[in-house]
């Protein structure tokens, strides 16, 4: 993979790994990423990017134009960390108790600061209008959604809009591309049922929200096995049931909060349905009533075909790869669909290597071989797009 490395990519990849490196001692989560977004524009506007910062509070978009092609093309990367105690010892472990980047997006802002230097130099020619948007809060809160309300498109044009992610248990610098419905939609739904409380040795003259709560967790069991067609993917999952302090006290209400995934938009609209449903009917049918709402929801990450094929066939150019490698699809969820609703494009992975931890894990830890690779595909990218 080496020999397609850009030259002058190689020649700096210590200095990048330097950045790396500290922006892994120094994790900041989803929208405090002060300290990141301050890094990142220092270095954009020494490479003679105008550069925007603030966007989604703390979201950085660098743009730099050559030559007079009408041609406009975003790269993103994310840069918050996660609340995860991190375990890995390493030199470079993070600083703060609590806070680690356990899902790589310091390399991610690593890699597209390394494309966005030689984007910069001279050795560099495309014809066109390059936006780096570095955005906060992929982990929480929906940082896209945020940077687009704000008008990221309407204020930064992008004619198309691409990202990556490091994925362990590929090949270090494996590209990996799927054409479609890649990632899952999700959505998280709380659900309060209320009851009557009392004493618990009384339950006669209450109404039990556990006894309800119970039986609607079973219920919403169903909703795949029974109300999803066969083949299609979806998930609903009980993560939580919080109900009542004491033993002999039977509460007044009981809250459920559960995650609820699908690869398709109308089979998200399905789920959502039929828990609002059950939640309902089955609070009834125990003499209490169900309140039901829905945040944190993330749309399904659709990849459309023309950029998809254009991204792969850039990987088997510059690459060397076949374009039938591909990946598939995954019921996690990424807030990069938002950008994908706005504009075409396509998220992609690139391989962490296939021996260590997933990500999320405390031992975790973004594999510094693949920055120079990831910088210089954004790059290829880049030139062909705005030829």
């Amino acid at each position: 993979m080496s020999e397609y490395i850009i030259p002058a990519i190689k020649n700096y990849e210590d200095e990048m790994i330097a950045i790396r490196h500290h922006l892994h001692r120094h994790p900041e989560l989803s929208l405090e990423e002060d300290e990141t977004s301050k890094l990142v524009a220092r270095y954009l506007s020494a490479w003679g990017y105008q550069v925007t910062t603030g966007l989604a509070r703390t979201g950085v978009v660098g743009t730099l134009t050559k030559g007079r092609g009408g041609k406009s093309i975003g790269l993103r990367a994310d840069m918050d960390a996660l609340p995860i105690t991190e375990t890995t010892g390493l030199p470079w472990a993070s600083h703060t108790p609590g806070k680690m980047h356990a899902c790589g997006h310091d390399g991610h802002t690593t890699i597209l600061l390394a494309a966005a230097r030689y984007l910069a130099s001279e050795a560099c020619r495309f014809n066109g209008t390059v936006q780096l948007i570095f955005q906060p809060a992929e982990e929480a809160t929906g940082g896209a959604s945020m940077m687009i309300n704000e008008g990221l498109f309407e204020r930064f044009p992008c004619d198309a809009v691409f990202a990556l992610h490091n994925m362990p248990g590929l090949a270090a610098g494996q590209f990996g591309f799927y054409t479609g419905h890649f990632m899952a939609s999700a959505d998280t739904v709380s659900i309060t049922l209320h009851g009557r409380g009392g004493h618990g040795a009384q339950p006669d003259k209450t109404v039990d929200p556990v006894v309800a709560s119970a039986a609607l967790i079973m219920g919403l069991q169903s909703i795949v096995s029974r109300n999803v067609p066969p083949g299609e993917t979806a998930i609903v999952s009980v993560g939580r049931l919080s109900a009542g302090i004491a033993s002999n006290v039977i509460p007044q209400s009981a809250v459920l909060e559960l995650t609820v995934r699908a690869m398709k938009p109308d089979i998200r609209t399905l789920l959502l349905s039929r828990i609002r449903d059950l939640a309902e009917l089955t609070a009834r049918s125990y003499g209490a009533r169900s309140e039901v709402s829905v945040y944190d929801s993330y749309p399904v990450l659709t990849n459309p075909p023309r950029e998809t094929a254009f991204a792969r066939e850039v990987a088997q150019t510059c690459f060397g790869h076949n374009p039938s490698d591909t990946v598939a699809a995954c019921t996690g969820s990424e807030d990069f669909a938002f950008m994908l609703e706005q504009r075409p494009g396509c998220y992609f992975l690139l391989g962490n290597g296939e021996q260590g931890l997933p990500l999320h894990n405390p031992g975790y830890d973004f594999n510094d071989n693949i920055i120079s690779t990831g910088a210089s595909f954004f790059v290829r990218l880049v030139e062909r797009y705005c030829q």
